[in-house]
């Protein structure tokens, strides 16, 4: 398993420089400038100065190295500084920096990264938690009350678009109830119990929309395979040894049906973080998505291609732990 892991972490680097080369190639090739937010009472001069000292005019392959040397090696020691204290980052000044802001990206991506965490990671584990029983139980019993509820709302859940959702959410328990803010407010600190109380009544209505939608995919994909290993032969066999139907089910079937839902949990936990630009936007969360949104509007190049870029290094990490984890729920596969 270990040399497995370091092999698939080798042939990574590879796979990330071509994408990173893809990303910058594609970002960089779009119509944008970098003096285009400036006043429009400066000079060009001063403009064309500008534009100098970011790179702008140096050779395609000069900037993507300087992008990417910043990219894999001084912003991660600038936010190791930053997080520890300790003066490992290099002093030369440079820095991956927004057109828009003139702040470095990274710190911007640093600073929004807990609201996009708070929600969409209690959102997926929540998802996870709701759609892996829903899946057994309606699997066991085929053709229920319970499985066909379980069947509409999935449906439902995984048809309606998340801004819909969000949008009747706001409608009915901001509007009409006023049970939740209707705008989720990133200013807020978590210092006592009512600061807690108040993040979470915030956080229940997108971590409700998000949530919905990630449940109603697992749980089709937990339901469907757990009907294929219900009907194999070693679940007869493993019944007529006398194993208790309880230890048939959750130990044996549920550990062979997990293989290929946690392709689907793995792979989708970094989707999600694109899938919830949208419910960032609806709900006005200060987070990963609204700051591409914005970059993307504004032709902010930098954030883009560093946001892009983190996005593609979280779905080759989240592939691999998901061949990983394959090995330990399935004994059979052997890496080495």
């Amino acid at each position: 398993m270990l040399t497995f892991t370091i092999r698939r972490l080798i042939l990574a680097i590879p796979t990330l420089l071509f994408i990173s080369f893809i990303i910058f190639l594609i970002v960089k090739l779009s119509p944008s400038d970098p003096t285009a937010g400036l006043p429009l009472t400066i000079p060009p001069e001063v403009r064309a100065q500008i534009r100098e000292s970011l790179g702008v005019n140096d050779p395609l392959f000069v900037q993507y190295f300087k992008w990417l040397k910043l990219m894999v090696w001084d912003e991660p020691l600038h936010l190791f500084e930053g997080w520890t204290g300790w003066n490992a980052a290099p002093d030369d000044g440079a820095r991956i920096i927004s057109y828009q802001t003139r702040s470095p990206v990274t710190e911007l991506i640093a600073q929004r990264m807990p609201q996009t965490l708070w929600v969409v990671g209690v959102s997926y584990i929540v998802g996870v938690l709701i759609a892996l029983p829903i899946g057994i139980i309606s699997a066991y019993r085929q053709y229920s009350w319970f499985d066909q509820i379980g069947t509409f709302i999935s449906m439902l859940g995984f048809s309606v678009p998340t801004f819909f959702t969000g949008v009747l959410l706001i409608v009915i328990f901001a509007v009409n109830l006023g049970w939740f803010p209707s705008v989720y407010d990133t200013t807020h600190k978590v210092t006592d119990w009512d600061s807690f109380i108040v993040q979470l009544k915030q956080s229940i209505m997108p971590v409700m929309v998000l949530g919905l939608f990630n449940a109603s995919q697992m749980s089709r994909f937990m339901r469907a395979s757990m009907l294929d290993n219900l009907n194999q032969d070693y679940v007869r066999t493993a019944r007529a040894k006398g194993l208790g139907e309880r230890t048939v089910v959750l130990v044996h079937v549920l550990r062979n049906s997990l293989i290929p839902v946690v392709t689907v949990i793995a792979l989708n936990v970094p989707a999600i973080f694109g899938g919830a630009i949208i419910t960032e936007q609806v709900f006005k969360v200060n987070g990963i998505g609204q700051l591409l949104i914005i970059a993307i509007q504004s032709g902010d190049i930098p954030t883009v291609q560093t946001v892009s870029f983190i996005f593609a290094v979280l779905i080759v990490l989240f592939n691999l732990a998901a061949d990983v984890l394959y090995g330990v729920l399935d004994p059979r596969i052997r890496y080495d």
